[in-house]
């Protein structure tokens, strides 16, 4: 799937460094989920969905879960579907994941599927973690442009990530079976050139206040009671300036707070393994496909041609 590259050379070389293009990097791969069963999942409240239109420069953000009439009311270009954890719905889907074995399966987030018609687009901007994005139907024109950071000016006019600037350094039209690696951080546009389906499988990236805020509970939670106790005092620290010797005391007792490998290994491991979803956690992979299948919309091999996405 890395082309000619081994696992160890794609990790010591890209991983979480630079991009890569990897063509035919699954050139057989059939989608299992199409269009129509995609708009179907996206029907369902407890399925994560959106809907992005692009119009003249500007973009509109809708949230699913959508009807059916939001569908048929569509124009024939310039939007973009996006569904999130279509791995928890489509075994098939899930199955694909093996192909990422060279990786921790903790650090996955989940599979995104998108469809998109010609010109459709969620607009030039950069994410916080590692992402492959396989091209499965159509043609998709990738720009790639420069390493941001939350420095980087967004627009305030969008419900979307949107960068202010955006100039192409590098671009490319993905084929069906091609496959591209962003790291964290690189601004990215991708725009469909025809009706395509693209699946980015992304991996897990919690900001470090997130954690830190996660870490703090857990302390809480089993007791931790210990307090803020003072440096050695000198008179001339009665100051209503804080001497540098309390900041060196807070960081100190901090620091001890965390220290500790038990602590730290079980907390990390719960962290980093919780479910994304957790309204699903009590129904089983079974019952999800189950439910999925049920529908009118998504029955394996045959899909109901009344609807269509556009």
């Amino acid at each position: 799937m890395l082309g000619d590259l081994s696992a160890d050379a794609f990790l010591q070389r890209y991983w979480q460094q630079k991009p890569l293009l990897i063509r035919h990097a699954l050139a057989n791969y059939r989608s299992p989920i199409s269009g129509d069963e995609l708009a179907g999942l996206a029907l369902e409240s407890e399925v994560e969905s959106r809907l992005v239109e692009s119009q003249g420069g500007d973009w509109t953000l809708k949230h699913g879960p959508f009807t059916e009439e939001d569908f048929l009311g569509l124009p024939e270009e310039d939007w973009t579907l996006l569904v999130q954890g279509v791995d928890l719905w489509v075994p098939e889907v899930q199955a694909l994941l093996s192909q990422f074995a060279f990786l921790p399966p903790w650090r996955l987030d989940d599979v995104m599927v998108s469809f998109a018609c010609p010109g459709g687009s969620v607009g030039p901007h950069f994410d916080h973690y590692d992402v492959f994005l396989l091209q499965v139907e159509g043609q998709r024109r990738w720009q790639i442009g420069a390493a941001c950071s939350s420095e980087t000016p967004m627009r305030d006019d969008s419900p979307l990530r949107i960068l202010k600037e955006f100039e192409a350094e590098e671009e490319w039209v993905l084929e069906p079976g091609d496959m591209l690696y962003l790291p964290p951080g690189v601004a990215h546009w991708g725009v469909a050139e025809t009706e395509c389906l693209t699946f980015s499988i992304g991996f897990r990236s919690p900001s470090i206040a997130d954690m830190l805020g996660d870490l703090s509970v857990e302390l809480m939670t089993q007791g931790y009671d210990v307090h803020y106790r003072d440096p050695a005092l000198t008179p001339a620290m009665a100051s209503s300036n804080i001497h540098q010797a309390f900041i060196d005391q807070a960081k100190q007792q901090l620091w001890q707070a965390i220290n500790d490998d038990d602590l730290i290994s079980d907390w990390f491991a719960r962290f980093m393994t919780a479910t994304k979803y957790p309204e699903l956690e009590e129904m089983t992979e079974e019952e999800r496909h189950a439910i999925i299948r049920g529908r009118r919309y998504f029955n394996g091999d045959s899909v109901d041609e009344s609807f269509e996405p556009r």
